[in-house]
């Protein structure tokens, strides 16, 4: 048998099951992120995410440690509740007993760091993030096809296309994001005026027809016929939607590990406690009983003495 008679306290199971479901929420919702990053970077954006998502100095890379971190903290939790498991069925096992602790003082930092970090740091790689994007918008976008000598100005076409999505900042008229391009600043469609915003910026394109998309969008920028939204909102909400999501799951199961370690240095302190209070009471019960014994023979001894002297006063007493 796996357990023992006695099986597990029901405080243990709660515990299990408040790890099980936290780790196993964490996780879902660091495989979500991560399949978010994978939908977005296709062989056609890579140009232009790599360099952001996966530069150790970049915002994005910051973005994708702290994905890594919500799936670390789910494999500790699923961990914990297996530790936990084992430990309390063989009734203080040692070797469950450290890795249960181990596992538990270790998911706790992570998930400490993650909290303080996201708090934090969180808003200004949310800012960083959108500052990269426009400066290499600004520095690469030098055409609105996707066949151009520049493979970054290329994946922004393609990125436009697939996410529905235009510039990094939302569209709003004539005067957008594009303004400070080479595209509208040197030489383009966008310099001579003829567009304002890429072709594939329009709504139902693809790589097949967006050549031939019409005027009123691209001309004209009339409110319908383009996607208005900014690539870097859409790229926020895929990146850091379910990061943000995990937060309330996160905390949940920081508060359980919490009390877990208070509940676990307590029961060491008063385990320290009983064990040098016994420590200190260091007289044996045999030599307890002897010292007793000896007590009551010297008791009985001073009695005799004192009858004998009695006797012996008397006799004196009749002689005189």
């Amino acid at each position: 048998m796996v357990c023992n008679h006695d099986g597990v306290d029901k405080t243990t199971a709660c515990f299990i099951i408040f790890h099980i479901i936290g780790g196993l929420g964490l996780l879902i919702a660091g495989a979500l992120a991560v399949d978010e990053v994978s939908n977005i970077q296709t062989d056609n954006t890579k140009p232009l995410l790599d360099p952001i998502l996966y530069d150790f100095n970049q915002a994005g890379r910051k973005v994708l440690h702290m994905f890594i971190l919500v799936i670390a903290t789910g494999v500790l939790n699923v961990l914990a509740a297996v530790f936990g498991f084992f430990w309390r069925c063989k009734k203080g096992s040692l070797p469950f007993w450290g890795l249960y602790t181990f596992t538990v003082f270790v998911a706790f930092i992570i998930q400490l760091t993650f909290i303080v970090f996201l708090f934090t740091t969180g808003k200004k790689v949310e800012g960083d993030l959108k500052e990269i994007f426009m400066a290499v918008l600004k520095e690469n976008f030098i055409e609105d096809t996707t066949s151009n000598i520049d493979p970054i100005s290329n994946a922004w076409n393609h990125m436009f296309m697939t996410l529905d999505c235009c510039g990094v900042n939302p569209v709003l008229s004539v005067t957008n994001d594009f303004d400070q391009t080479p595209w509208c600043t040197t030489l383009g469609a966008c310099k001579s005026s003829i567009s304002q915003i890429p072709k594939t910026c329009c709504t139902g394109v693809d790589e097949t027809i967006y050549s031939s998309a019409p005027e009123s969008c691209h001309g004209n920028v009339t409110s319908g016929t383009y996607n208005a939204q900014g690539c870097y909102e859409v790229i926020k909400m895929k990146l850091l939607f379910q990061l943000w999501s995990s937060v309330f799951v996160l905390i949940g199961a920081f508060i359980v590990l919490l009390i877990e370690l208070i509940a676990m240095i307590v029961a060491f302190v008063i385990c320290y406690k009983n064990k040098s209070e016994k420590k200190t009471d260091t007289t044996p019960e045999g030599t307890r009983s002897s010292s007793v014994s000896g007590v009551q023979k010297s008791s009985t001894e001073m009695s005799l003495s004192d009858v004998s002297d009695d006797g012996r006063n008397t006799d004196a007493g009749e002689k005189r």
